[in-house]
């Protein structure tokens, strides 16, 4: 097993009416204003809304309002919320909604203090320090409630890129898994995925790392087990609860320990389906091209792939395991090629481009893969 050092900050309140302490912690800190980062409405819907402006106005936080956050969130978006920080002189921010709402949050509270926030994802510019992040999940996917990542779409450019800092970790996050009971299945089984594929991203890097893999094994067979359940009942509770915790688990960190830094090529690759087409959802991107890139790779480390069949799938190969995974993402109602996320034939010359963009030489930190495989895995998964 590698060494490694782990350490989280973020604090986690976690069940029904949790939301109502929101307004006591930040004044704790001396908070007085705060600017409310969201999506398109949802929360009002759930809920959400209208219980953070309780908590907060019984705390006399003053809240400025900033709406319009988009799924694949946007560079130009963090721009104009950044110049709206600075004219309402905020001083802190808070995220209600799901992990494009947060990511583009953090994006505010790095850029803030930059001459332009996609340095951040250039590195052009250190980021140094941040507004402090507060934030209320509404949907459990990114796992962007526990850590110092965020990724933005450069609309201009076609660049979905990530970054990293120990500043934009959230203060607090607040994880009421009854807000959830709202959303369409397609929107939880899509999140299901997003947080499975972050556990797969480590899950193959080595086969040392024992508690670790045991941990994520267990992960991966809860958020099929809670998935199948929300399938059958979107207002189960417990099931909403476990899905939530683990989709929070599966990128805190804690999922990664032990595990060479994992690989991530599937998350690249997707990145540049949904910068090239915005409308496709990441989960669903996920559910094609993981699938196609586990039967590009499995043979290069067998034993790794069979014990996964073994211990999250209860299949003695890679093989039988693949088929049980891929009839369980179509029972879920996931895409299962790249044609069914809408992507032409033509659009894959492009999405190489994009994709080599992000890393010239290939993707991939344990199984590298060249521009040939990369051509080769998109035209097994199309």
């Amino acid at each position: 097993m590698n060494s490694f050092s782990y350490h989280n900050p973020t604090k986690i309140l976690f069940g029904a009416g949790q939301i109502a302490h929101l307004g006591r912690e930040m004044a704790a800190s001396g908070l007085t204003r705060c600017l409310l980062i969201a999506g398109g409405g949802s929360i009002k819907q759930n809920g959400a809304y209208d219980q953070v402006i309780d908590s907060l106005s019984k705390a006399k936080i003053a809240v400025v309002e900033a709406w319009g956050v988009q799924a694949n969130p946007r560079l130009d978006k963090v721009r104009e919320i950044i110049a709206l920080a600075k004219e309402q002189k905020v001083e802190a921010l808070l995220a209600v909604g799901g992990g494009s709402v947060l990511d583009t949050a953090k994006a505010v509270a790095a850029g803030y203090y930059l001459n332009d926030a996609w340095n951040a994802f250039t590195r052009r510019e250190k980021v140094s320090r941040a507004l402090p992040l507060y934030t209320v999940l509404t949907l459990s996917a990114t796992g962007s409630e526990m850590n110092g990542n965020a990724v933005i779409t450069n609309t201009d450019s076609y660049q979905k890129w990530g970054m990293y800092s120990p500043h934009i970790y959230p203060r607090l996050s607040i994880i009421d898994p009854s807000l959830q009971r709202t959303l369409p299945f397609r929107q939880t089984a899509s999140g299901a995925f997003d947080a499975m594929a972050h556990i797969l991203e480590y899950y193959f890097a080595n086969d040392s790392a024992k508690s670790t893999l045991s941990m994520n094994a267990a992960l991966l067979r809860t958020i099929v087990a809670m998935t199948d359940r929300l399938q059958q009942d979107a207002g189960d509770y417990e099931a909403r609860a476990n899905l939530a915790w683990s989709a929070t688990m599966a990128l805190n960190g804690m999922s990664g320990v032990g595990l060479d830094g994992g690989d991530w090529a599937c998350h690249v690759i997707e990145h540049a389906f949904s910068a090239l087409h915005p409308s496709i959802a990441h989960g669903e991107g996920l559910a094609v091209i993981f699938p196609a890139w586990i039967a590009y790779v499995s043979d290069r480390a067998p034993a790794r792939f069979a014990a996964w069949a073994k211990d999250v799938w209860n299949e003695e190969s890679a093989i039988t395991a693949l088929a049980k995974f891929r009839d369980k993402l179509e029972a879920w109602g996931m895409p299962g090629s790249l044609r069914d996320l809408g992507i032409k034939d033509d659009d894959l010359p492009k999405l190489v481009e994009i994709i080599l963009s992000a890393s010239p030489t290939g993707v991939g930190g344990v199984f590298k893969l060249d521009p040939k495989d990369l051509q080769a895995l998109l035209v097994l998964a199309f």
